[in-house]
């Protein structure tokens, strides 16, 4: 009997794209959207990847009688575009929580770095994913991950406060030291949070070395044996749209996924295990200290994909800086707005790395340099500021006039 087990989680994102947004519209024009390329760029993903994937692990689901298991998140983002351009998407999405076996996960609604400036926004987000991951799929969830897989002592501690005792992150090298991202652990300073720990060498192995590598399935089963002699548990976390998006379907890796269950339970050492299966299941071995936030992202496995140079940091504040006034508007429009203005890609597209991971963020990045991308992002949150301040304006003119009308009625009293 296996006594190893494979928790294989898949990470569903579309980013609200912003359109060119020029220094004369500010003020004039407050759709802030590319409609087209979003729509276009969803439809062409959905054909490649999100359809066809889901036909497959639901077929791979009842074919290996619930042996094999799975686990997503997806953004509220995503969501909301599949609604809007692809409503098949959120049937195959259904079909698949009707199984039972699939788990998903709760995150940040906007696939947003709110955990990093807001903890009454990043509180907020969380609640409104969960909900809808409720509303659409019938399920609660009670596994949680953050944007980029994002984590921190106090991070941590702020998702088991909203009740989450399942965390996902990144089993980066600089905090993981000799230790093995193979088993459960738990926060330095919340111990009742259990933490599963990517195994980002073969995660990458699929998600960004798969058409190099050419591996069958008989073979990646005996590299996460090696892998894990010493340990519980192998977390397979990666991009769903690495399965016919960034790696072809002409690399084989539809064929690899559709053998790779059989491959794993024929062999007897591991067996699937959904997130929350997983914390049940293993004990953790120790606590895990992680002072600076880490993340999934390039190299350094931190925020520097986001928040590494002037241009991102300057965007970053000034979005955050208007969460007080929008609490006082409590406009749903510009809520609404907020919430897309923050999606982590538009300061992603800011970054300036290169060299091997300027490759990877060129290849998702729609505008020519991260340059553009700030001006456009900022000559959005110019006008967004504009129509924030005009709400507030108004606001304070009916207080105005509802406290000089109190004092009318008083002093005829």
């Amino acid at each position: 009997m296996a006594t190893k087990s494979i928790c294989l989680y898949f990470q569903v994102h579309q980013p609200t794209r912003l359109r060119l947004y020029r220094f004369f519209d500010i003020g004039k024009d407050s759709h802030y959207y590319d409609d087209f390329a979003n729509r276009t760029i969803l439809r062409r993903v959905a054909q490649k990847c999100y359809l066809p994937m889901n036909q497959q692990m639901l077929e791979l689901i009842n074919k290996n009688k619930g042996k094999f298991k799975i686990a997503y998140s997806i953004s509220g983002s995503a969501l909301e575009q599949f609604q809007r351009f692809c409503p098949e998407v959120i049937a195959s999405f259904k079909a698949l929580a009707d199984t039972g076996k699939v788990e998903f996960l709760a995150e940040t609604y906007y696939h947003s770095l709110a955990s990093l400036a807001s903890e009454s926004e990043f509180r907020a987000q969380v609640e409104k994913h969960a909900a809808k991951i409720e509303e659409l799929f019938g399920v609660k969830p009670t596994a949680f991950r953050n944007t980029e897989l994002i984590y921190s002592n106090g991070i941590g501690e702020m998702v088991y406060d909203m009740g989450y005792k399942t965390m996902l992150t990144e089993g980066a090298r600089h905090i993981m030291g000799w230790q093995s991202p193979n088993y459960v652990y738990t926060g330095e300073t919340q111990p009742k949070l259990k933490l599963l720990l990517r195994n980002y060498t073969l995660s990458d192995d699929i998600a960004f070395r798969f058409s190099q590598n050419k591996v069958t399935a008989e073979q990646y089963v005996g590299w996460m044996k090696e892998n894990a002699k010493e340990g519980d548990i192998v977390n397979l976390f990666m991009d769903y749209e690495t399965f016919g998006e960034h790696q072809s379907a002409e690399s084989g890796i539809f064929e690899f996924m559709q053998a790779l269950p059989a491959a794993v339970l024929k062999d007897g050492t591991f067996n699937f295990v959904t997130p929350s299966e997983a914390t049940k299941k293993y004990k953790p071995v120790s606590d895990i200290a992680v002072e600076d936030p880490i993340s999934w992202a390039d190299e350094e496995r931190d925020l520097t994909a986001w928040l590494g140079n002037e241009l991102q940091n300057e965007a970053f504040k000034k979005v955050y800086a208007m969460t007080e006034k929008l609490s006082i508007v409590n406009d749903p429009e510009l809520w609404e707005d907020f919430g897309h203005l923050q999606e982590s890609d538009h300061f992603y597209y800011m970054c300036t790395k290169f060299f091997s991971d300027g490759e990877v963020h060129k290849y998702f990045n729609p505008y020519d340099t991260p340059y553009e991308a700030f001006i456009n992002y900022m000559n959005v949150i110019s006008d967004f500021q504009i129509r924030l301040d005009e709400k507030r304006a108004a606001l304070d003119v009916r207080e105005t006039v509802a406290e000089e009308l109190g004092a009318k009625k008083r002093k005829k009293k």
